[in-house]
């Protein structure tokens, strides 16, 4: 039977589900899950999408396969098990959460600190090193590349710092975020033993943006929710009041800063005093980096006043990944 809803799969355990649910909620795609028990749900904002939960790695076979139009998951979980056929493609790549990395870490009384040391040290065993993962692929083309020849991948599950402690594995190549637990395991991470940086990542199955017009557009609109929260996350919205003759006579003073650019340029607006003085609102938005010298920068031409906001979202004309998403298809 020819399927017709469109669906996205979110996390539906591990150390990405609620932080999706809550990113999703931030950026206006609120998830409605009556029964925590249940595997489909709704989100208010875009009714025509069907929102079901899977383990990270099922969620990218989905999309693969093209059962599911869209993914949200970990670029570890995604680049693992993407294929080399095309078909998962991702259109948002930093989601700026479920930050970790994929690495290898050997027992901290091994002599070696670099993956390039492991091929001499190995060769003394004289049998392969094994490794425990749950990441095969991006493991063994990371090994095989940093030219280790002999060695066995462990596939494991659920706690892998033990592996080399009870001795079913020598070392490990698993996921990391403090390094805490690797510690309390006597275990530390090779120097350029970094596999990949990962983070969540916003994915879609190529055939289905290519045949299916509702479903480019969904995507489309999807890409509008989240490029506008995240980049609203990385600005402030201040308002501060200027004395000057005209609005023109104030622009020209906040343009006179280098750091009071703003998108375009600020917004002037009259202030209406009691004591009759020719005052104006100027309007900016700035860079979160940028914030005390903006502060600093409408002081020095006579700001006063000053409100700072947060800026919840940032609309553009069209978002950056939605052209790249034209382009690319």
């Amino acid at each position: 039977m020819t399927r017709t809803e469109i669906r996205l799969a979110l996390p539906s355990k591990g150390r990405l589900e609620q932080p999706a649910l809550e990113f999703l909620a931030a950026a206006g795609l609120r998830v409605d899950k009556p029964n925590p028990r249940q595997y489909f749900a709704r989100t208010p904002a875009l009714p025509e999408l069907t929102v079901l939960f899977q383990r990270p790695g099922d969620i990218v076979v989905s999309v693969r396969e093209g059962s599911v139009d869209f993914g949200l998951a970990g670029l570890d979980a995604v680049e693992e098990r993407r294929g080399d056929d095309g078909q998962v493609m991702i259109l948002h790549e930093a989601l700026k959460f479920g930050h970790c990395a994929l690495a290898v870490a050997v027992p901290e009384d091994w002599p070696v600190t670099s993956v390039a040391e492991l091929p001499a040290y190995c060769a003394a065993l004289s049998r392969p090193v094994r490794i425990a993962t749950q990441y095969p692929n991006l493991t063994g083309k990371f090994l095989r590349a940093h030219g280790l020849p002999d060695f066995k991948l462990i596939a494991a599950e659920g706690t892998l710092e033990v592996a080399p402690v009870i001795g079913y594995a020598d070392a490990i190549a698993d996921l990391v975020s403090s390094g805490q637990t690797l510690r309390d395991n006597r275990l530390r991470v090779l120097e350029d033993g970094y596999i990949l940086r990962s983070q969540a990542v916003f994915f879609a199955n190529h055939a289905a943006l290519r045949a299916r017009p509702e479903v480019l557009a969904v995507a489309r609109q999807l890409l509008e929710y989240l490029e506008a929260y995240l980049r609203g996350q990385e600005h402030y919205v201040i308002l501060a009041n200027m004395r000057g003759a005209t609005p023109e006579a104030v622009a020209q003073a906040v343009f006179s800063q280098p750091e009071l650019g703003g998108l375009d340029g600020p917004t002037v607006s009259p202030v209406y005093t009691r004591r009759g003085e020719l005052m104006y609102e100027v309007t900016i938005v700035v860079h979160k980096d940028r914030l005390i010298p903006a502060v600093k920068a409408l002081r020095a031409v006579g700001g006063s006043g000053v409100i700072v906001s947060p800026a919840t979202y940032i609309f553009e004309e069209e978002p950056e990944r939605a052209r790249r998403l034209n382009e690319d298809l």
